[in-house]
């Protein structure tokens, strides 16, 4: 009995971990710059707990999968969710009418929620 206890615990333990996850991009803002160029201005959710383990970057694709632009984040953001971060001069190819924008954490990667997003 006290065993299956402890290994409940333990299993517990490791899906809190778990959901403190990954990063989630809640919301995005485009300008358009000039001709195929864009401002990005993406707002991130994410448990940050620390050095070992926050959101720190994002990045613009193009709906192939090819990277048009990586914003990196240098600190954690523990006090500050959601919270929103830039990037300009993002080149997208003629063409393209809409992007995808992805966020990374630093435990596990890729694979939060992303946004599909039409460009004005």
């Amino acid at each position: 009995m006290q065993l299956r206890m402890i290994f409940g615990s333990l299993l517990l333990l490791g899906s809190t971990t778990a959901l403190a996850g990954e990063a989630d991009v809640v919301a995005v803002d485009v300008t358009k710059q000039s001709e195929r160029r864009y401002e990005f201005s993406v707002t991130l959710r994410h448990a940050d707990e620390g050095w070992d383990h926050y959101a720190d970057a994002w990045q613009v694709l193009a709906p192939d999968g090819t990277v048009l632009g990586t914003r990196t984040l240098y600190h954690p953001h523990v006090n500050e969710q959601p919270f929103t971060r830039s990037l300009s001069g993002v080149a997208v190819p003629a063409g393209l009418n809409e992007v995808i924008v992805r966020a990374h954490d630093k435990v596990h990667a890729y694979g939060g929620r992303e946004q599909r997003v039409k460009l004005p």
